[in-house]
């Protein structure tokens, strides 16, 4: 057995600006790791997120202090020992994935125990904004099913009208990206309630999700940044009733998976998610939305041009991937 190992830098613009309480941004920029085997070749990609200490250079960096494993012929189960969850181990696990579709023949979605996939209406995301700018931006996507509105704290009330207003019979859910205080959690949770939201994403930051055991929320409330893998999960229990499952913080689809048993098991409700990346990046975490009671994969939705081959999207519904792409 000869495996090879190569890493890149991509870049890929965003349709306009993506906004979240956290800042904007323009571009998307992913780490690409290949591996080539005998005759098969796999892929994953990641995106490195700043809020979890990451940095393009970091992840690169992690990924080569593991080639060496890699190209001795490490596989899944040995990688999550070698690596702790994070962007780098994604990247590289998904490739591995890849790489064992590609050399057996056997889909990656049987390998991880389903008959089929089925496809998947996606969220799609409005950025945090003016109210009269998101009332728009929902006037725009009042057509799609499910939208996911980005909130900041200050002003949400009226985002929240406003986005109503532009898209009356979509189903809303709300992110907040930590950016809600203790104080005005009871009055926003009964504003999201009002305007029949159907999920309030990480609410407060992380760490602070002990206030949320002594609120009855009218609304189902789901973790995010509070999640990342299997050991994370028990002190969200009595806190939070979803989690949302995203193969960057889990460190890859193999994580993911388990994540996602654990947390039905324990009585949590699967959300699919994503960051902003290309099809590539979805296409794995497809598996995981089979489980999920709400599906966030539009990264590629929110660029301005995605890789080839690529997913299809047919409005918000999600078609699973070609082989050629992924699995």
């Amino acid at each position: 057995m000869t495996r090879k190992l190569s890493v890149a830098v991509e870049t890929y613009p965003i349709a306009g600006r993506f906004v979240i309480s956290r800042g904007a941004k323009t571009e998307a920029i992913v780490v690409t790791a290949t591996l080539v085997e005998d005759r098969g070749l796999g892929r994953g990609e990641c995106v490195p997120y700043a809020r979890y200490g990451e940095s393009v250079e970091s992840v690169v960096a992690t990924i080569e202090r593991a080639r060496d494993a890699l190209e001795a012929g490490v596989g899944r189960a040995a990688l999550q020992r070698l690596l702790p969850a994070s962007a780098a181990r994604n990247a590289l696990d998904c490739a591995l994935w890849d790489l064992e579709a590609k050399l057996s023949g056997v889909p990656a979605y049987a390998t991880a125990g389903f008959d089929a996939l089925s496809p998947l209406v996606t969220a799609y995301t409005l950025s945090v904004g003016a109210p009269e700018e998101m009332r728009e931006a929902a006037k725009k996507a009042a057509d799609r099913p499910l939208l996911k509105i980005k909130l900041a704290g200050e002003g949400d009330e009226a985002r929240l009208a406003a986005v109503r207003d532009g898209a009356p019979d979509s189903t809303l859910i709300v992110d907040a990206n930590e950016s809600w205080s203790e104080e005005s959690l009871p009055r926003r949770l009964a504003a999201c309630a009002d305007y029949s939201v159907a999920l309030v994403e990480q609410p407060l930051p992380a760490g602070a999700d002990e206030a949320l055991a002594d609120i009855r929320s009218p609304v189902p409330i789901c973790a995010d940044e509070s999640v990342h893998d299997r050991a994370s999960l028990a002190p969200l229990k009595g806190r939070y009733d979803a989690v949302n499952v995203k193969l960057d913080k889990t460190g890859g689809l193999t994580e993911a998976l388990a994540l996602c048993r654990a947390a039905q098991d324990m009585g949590f409700s699967i959300m699919a998610g994503c960051m902003v990346g290309t099809s590539l990046a979805m296409a794995p975490a497809v598996i995981v939305g089979q489980m999920a009671k709400y599906v966030d994969l539009d990264g590629p939705l929110l660029l301005a041009r995605d890789r080839i081959p690529r997913l299809l999207y047919e409005g918000s519904t999600l078609t699973p991937p070609d082989a050629k792409l992924w699995g």
